[in-house]
């Protein structure tokens, strides 16, 4: 009997990836693809996968709150994938649950999946459910945001520490985090950093811009529902209309 197995991850490439890799397998029945967390609780509930490649990172639901929405009975065996998340890493590790480290060969994969499949044909009385139960509590628990960011400055590596960063730029593939009258370029996206940075004290307020709240000055309004925050410094940067929700993290709402 074959494996039906989900796969989900909110970038296309890996997912055509994963499916090929997969294809190819006489044990396995790809049974959906999500691009989400929401679509892939969904996805669970109703086809009842054995098997399931999980991307930790993606909007709105991540890995971590797809497990926490699927609740209580037979837990799916799960392989999850990550880019650089080095706590759930070792929360995995802790709990037998094997991952796939982006980017990822096929050796690497296949020994993933030879894992798993034993996982699926030799799980033991709940065994596998309560190692994942208990991954599920540990990761309830209150996140452990950063404090400090390694930078390159002046060809050396120092650490900056986040309580000084007024503002932070997307560039790219890159962040531009603004302290004082100095920058500094991280490689890192936006949106991860974000989710490492403690959200009472760093605020998205665009697409391309996170705020530190305690370098708050003023707020005025704009056209169209857009305001224009001002920094203690004198910085002017733009909050738009798509996140007038961060008004009250802001302490203006």
């Amino acid at each position: 009997m074959k494996t039906r197995t989900l796969i989900v991850d909110d970038e296309l490439l890996a997912r055509e990836r994963m499916r090929q890799l997969l294809l190819p397998e006489p044990e396995i029945e790809i049974v959906g693809e999500c691009s989400n967390g929401r679509e892939a609780v969904g996805a669970i509930q109703e086809q009842r996968p054995e098997l399931i490649f999980l991307d930790v990172q993606m909007p709105e639901l991540d890995g971590f709150g797809v497990l926490q929405s699927i609740g209580a009975g037979p837990m799916p065996v799960i392989v999850f994938v990550t880019a650089h998340d080095k706590f759930a890493l070792r929360a995995f590790e802790f709990h037998a649950v094997d991952y796939l480290l982006k980017p990822f060969d096929r050796t690497r994969f296949q020994a993933a999946l030879r894992r798993a499949l034993d996982q699926v044909k030799q799980r033991q009385g709940g065994d596998l459910d309560q190692r994942l139960s208990n991954l599920i509590a540990e990761l309830k628990s209150p996140p452990k945001f950063l404090e400090r960011l390694a930078v390159k400055a002046n060809g050396r590596v120092v650490l900056l520490r986040v309580d000084t960063i007024d503002w932070i730029e997307a560039a790219d593939n890159y962040v531009d985090l603004h302290v004082g009258k100095q920058s500094h370029l991280l490689r890192e996206k936006l949106s991860t950093l974000e989710t490492q940075l403690a959200p009472e004290k760093f605020v998205r307020i665009s697409r391309s811009t996170i705020v530190n709240v305690d370098r708050l000055k003023e707020l005025q309004s704009l056209f169209h529902g857009a305001y224009t925050v001002i920094l203690q410094d004198g910085t002017r940067l733009t909050l738009s209309r798509n996140y007038r929700d961060k008004l009250k993290q802001l302490g203006f709402g």
